[in-house]
């Protein structure tokens, strides 16, 4: 899985990068859709990776590590004697505040995700090693990598951090909001390299997980916290082009300052193929 020629031979026109979208085999088409469209936009040819799909033999330019299933506590050295309580959390998501929105988009975006979920484990093992295998390899390889909700507690775990399995301590005094609206609150560290993407004012995101990151990965930096200071954002020290953000920046089409985080990818791709 090498970079791709920059151009087409014979032509002067440049080939768009290669950018490798991991997903779950059941249940991830709106995510998958949503986040291909964000990343054609910012100029790139997005590859749907699965467990059951891995492409091994394809070459990538960039990796964005989607969201999906908890990642596997055993991963970083925690056992899972109960799954979490996804009764709750489908109630959560249900929360007629959080469906009947004065916006024709929300609600068509929650019933697109309703038909395709499926009744997949909260756990997807054989995702967790392709993913794993793919995030070394583009971290051997000085790829950019872009982790979105799951995929940046994955590229966490990988790093050797450990996640929180349950935020509820960190919502004493205010309750946790789900939803697909940028309803919660983030505050970018102003000298990190996210903020020079997105800005650094503060940041209203989405909010779909139920872990978080809790000690960090060797070469890690937060780069963004939420008011109850769970971690919404890190990203890797150095040259290298690894960030993870906990919200869903592909459910998020119409808004610009969210888009530039593809495009931010795409553009790390273009220049990491220049310098080989």
């Amino acid at each position: 899985m090498n970079g791709c020629s920059d151009c087409v031979p014979g032509s002067e026109r440049p080939q768009r990068p290669v950018i490798a979208v991991t997903g779950p085999d059941r249940g991830g088409t709106p995510a998958w859709l949503f986040t291909a469209l964000a990343v054609w936009r910012a100029g790139g040819r997005p590859l749907r990776i699965r467990p059951g799909r891995p492409r091994r033999n394809r070459r990538i330019d960039a990796l964005i590590v989607g969201g999906g299933a908890d990642v596997d506590p055993e991963l970083y050295g925690e056992t899972l004697p109960e799954g979490p309580d996804t009764t709750a959390i489908r109630r959560a998501e249900q929360r007629l505040s959080q469906r009947l929105i004065g916006y024709a988009f929300y609600p068509a975006l929650w019933l697109l995700r309703r038909l395709f979920q499926s009744k997949r484990p909260s756990l997807d093992p054989e995702r967790d090693r392709l993913e794993k295998s793919l995030i070394h390899h583009a971290l051997d390889e000085h790829l950019p990598i872009l982790g979105i909700c799951r995929g940046m507690q994955l590229i966490n775990v990988v790093r050797g951090g450990s996640l929180h399995r349950d935020l509820a301590a960190f919502y004493v005094e205010t309750p946790n909001a789900r939803s697909l609206l940028p309803v919660k609150r983030v505050r970018l560290d102003p000298h990190s390299r996210l903020s020079i993407i997105l800005g650094d004012a503060a940041l209203h995101v989405n909010a779909l997980h139920s872990q978080a990151v809790d000690r960090l990965g060797r070469g890690l930096t937060i780069a963004g916290r939420e008011p109850s200071r769970v971690v919404q954002a890190i990203e890797a020290d150095g040259p290298d082009f690894c960030i993870g953000v906990q919200w869903h920046p592909e459910y998020l089409p119409q808004k610009t300052r969210h888009q530039r985080l593809f495009r931010a990818v795409v553009r790390a791709a273009v220049d990491h193929h220049e310098v080989q």
